[in-house]
């Protein structure tokens, strides 16, 4: 696109621009200072077009690490991952969960299915930092619910460690959910979809771990 096809779309009411940082590269591989200095960049780049710097930030490839993110959290007001799942008031706004609705998985078929999901909504969930190294990988992963949360019993889990997608060997015990992973994550994404039958709602959420190389 063009700057003037961007000005334009931007005087629409209804639309909004959105930061993805300047050169869409693998962020989470660079230095912090590297990082940082990508992100000015682009702002000094929106100034100059736009006469101001988006509010929204998506991070490339939807990966991010505890610093990216709590950089992110001082300079924007929401940032979306690319981890699947539906948006609650309970979801940290620096780490939005997204559907991909592109390419495999653009058909119509699975857009209405999407659109009729519910947020699974959860207390807390650990690990803070998504980033996993050789020393934490597989993470310790733990998903506290709401008391609220009824039919837990019925939560079935997915995951792709060992670069295989497979049925996760979940625990569930006082509200709380943990995985018991089969071999670590392999680079460059670990996954995790949880899926609810919620007296006939199905309830969702994902989560998206990047895995250093080294």
């Amino acid at each position: 696109m063009t700057w003037d096809q961007i000005r334009e779309i931007d005087a629409v009411d209804f639309s909004l621009i959105g930061h993805h940082s300047h050169s869409h590269e693998y962020l989470i591989e660079e230095t912090e200072e590297n990082f940082i200095l990508d992100i000015e960049t682009a702002n000094k780049i929106f100034k100059q077009e736009l006469n101001y710097i988006p509010s929204l930030f998506s991070y490339p490839f939807g990966e991010y690490s505890k610093f990216m993110r709590d950089y992110i959290s001082q300079n924007f007001e929401y940032a979306f991952g690319q981890h699947s799942g539906v948006i609650d008031l309970n979801k940290n706004k620096f780490e939005l969960p997204r559907f991909p609705i592109n390419e495999k998985y653009g058909e119509l078929k699975r857009f209405k299915s999407i659109i009729n999901y519910y947020p699974l909504e959860y207390k807390s969930l650990s690990p803070n930092e998504k980033q996993l190294s050789i020393n934490d990988n597989p993470p310790n992963f733990k998903v506290e619910f709401f008391k609220e949360q009824k039919n837990l019993s019925n939560i079935t889990c997915y995951s792709n460690e060992g670069d295989q997608w497979d049925k996760s060997k979940t625990n569930l015990s006082n509200q709380i959910l943990t995985i018991e992973f089969r071999e670590p994550f392999k680079p460059r994404r670990g996954r995790i979809n949880c899926s609810l039958n919620d007296n006939g709602k199905w309830r969702w959420f994902g989560v998206q771990f990047p895995i250093k190389k080294n």
